[in-house]
């Protein structure tokens, strides 16, 4: 069982030893750090805090964790309810909150949960705001509330329904021409959130809707990260209802994967590609996605004559280089969407939205959409962690072997060869050191994260 504090947040399984999970002291206690942060960085006399959590099983005693904590800092709260990561963004600044908190621990099994903290822009805190909470949370240095001074919730269940809105009113967004496309699409919600928002804006984008497992209870029914290995049932159905294609969304509605047509995977990192590729047409700019993303996009992105940069890995690194760059669209390979029209967050509406406007402007399958696009292909591998195993001496080793390489250090290893890459790194999320390939064919990609697996491997001595 594990406790992880990062800058995407505090992560945890459910139960076991304090310090060590994600109990609820442990809750008590971030939820104070991160309370008492916002206090420390404030002139104002009551501050506000957006809350929303997605549909896990420990949502709400986390919730209610969570919230009476805040209540007695002192602190008002705007509790969303179940909601999603984006519907949570984009209330934070429309409320003049003064930050937010998340409950979702994203694609992580049933048996995880976490705390990812917002600033007032409804943005994730960067690196230097985190350790500077977790140093509050070591340190216990909180002061509560006296009892005339404790804060109030309001309650607000109308935030789904407001960031369905403001998907629908972007600019790039065209609800009418996706209804007279008359598409028909299979929904995986993965029984969270996502299996209330998703349909919801499909049905106003004149989308018929067939649901697989949207019912918000938290009963995972696979694993929830939105891989091939674990989407067997949508494939099968897009094929079975005839589909135009199918959609899958995490927990918290922050990544988002399609099914072609034929039943096949789209794949999650062709998400951002497809999206930008629309953007790109209409608007010129740049582009930005992590170092464990496709080259897909810097292919599409200079065909567009705007320029691609890399940051590293996490959502806020690449929302900073997003910003410094000017980026019109920017995200992650793992199916996140970035659109600063919208707001600077992964967003899996703002995604749905734009790739339906895209393929009803073309009128193509998605098949044949997909293929139209540089093909490449990636293989994700990991090794668990234990005590035993030093990632930076793994990390240094790799970087002298390959110094005669292209590498980059900004996160992790990443090592470019001629038509393909290697990206190594240990994950902010999980305690595993991440192996990326990608090659112009599976097989390659395979072979070469089998070659660094061994390798690693070696050195570790496991």
């Amino acid at each position: 069982m594990t406790l992880i504090k990062s800058i995407s947040g505090i992560r945890g399984t459910i139960g076991g030893k304090v310090g060590d999970n994600l109990t609820p002291l442990d809750a008590v206690k971030f939820a104070s750090a991160y309370g008492t942060f916002l206090k420390q960085n404030s002139n104002k006399e009551k501050l506000t805090v957006v809350i929303g959590r997605d549909a896990r099983i420990s949502g709400p005693m986390i919730h209610n964790l969570v919230v009476n904590t805040l209540i007695g800092l002192g602190i008002n709260v705007i509790d969303l309810g179940l909601s999603t990561t984006p519907t949570v963004e984009i209330a934070v600044p429309l409320e003049k909150a003064d930050g937010g908190i998340i409950l979702t621990a994203s694609h992580n099994p049933k048996q995880w949960n976490a705390l990812k903290l917002l600033n007032e822009k409804g943005e994730f805190l960067n690196g230097d705001d985190g350790a500077v909470i977790l140093e509050i949370a070591e340190a216990e240095s909180f002061y509560f509330s006296d009892v005339d001074s404790l804060g109030e919730v309001t309650e607000n269940d109308a935030y789904m329904d407001i960031h369905i809105d403001e998907v629908l009113n972007l600019p790039l967004v065209d609800a009418e021409i996706v209804a007279k496309r008359k598409f028909k699409v299979v929904v995986d919600g993965v029984n969270s959130s996502g299996g209330i928002i998703i349909p919801k804006l499909l049905e106003q984008m004149g989308v018929e809707v067939v649901e697989l497992y949207c019912e918000p209870n938290g009963h995972f029914p696979h694993n929830p990260e939105p891989l091939k290995e674990h989407l067997g049932d949508i494939c099968k159905l897009v094929i079975e209802e005839k589909a135009d294609f199918g959609i899958v969304v995490d927990p918290d509605v922050d990544r988002l994967a399609f099914i072609s047509n034929d039943g096949e995977m789209f794949g999650e990192e062709y998400t951002l590609v497809a999206c930008a590729d629309y953007v790109l047409s209409k608007t010129k700019g740049n582009t930005v996605s992590n170092m464990s993303s496709s080259r897909a996009l810097k292919d599409i992105t200079e065909k567009h004559g705007g320029k691609y940069e890399a940051s590293a890995v996490g959502e806020v690194n690449v929302v900073t280089l997003m910003k410094e760059t000017n980026a019109i669209i920017g995200g992650e390979g793992n199916g996140g969407i970035i659109y600063p029209e919208s707001h600077y967050g992964r967003d899996s509406l703002v995604g749905v939205a734009l790739f339906l406007t895209h393929l009803a402007n073309l009128d193509i399958t998605v098949a044949a959409l997909r293929a139209s696009y540089p093909q490449y292909f990636m293989s994700k591998n990991k090794i668990e962690l234990t005590p035993q195993i030093d990632v930076d001496l793994i990390l240094k080793s790799m970087t002298e072997k390959y110094k005669n390489e292209n590498i980059s250090i900004i996160d992790g290893v990443k090592i470019d060869f001629p038509t393909e890459w290697v990206h190594l790194r240990k994950s902010n999320t999980e305690p595993i050191i991440r192996i990326y390939t990608e090659a112009p064919s599976q097989n390659e990609a395979d072979v070469l994260a089998e070659r660094f697996v061994s390798e690693i491997k070696e050195i570790a001595g496991i």
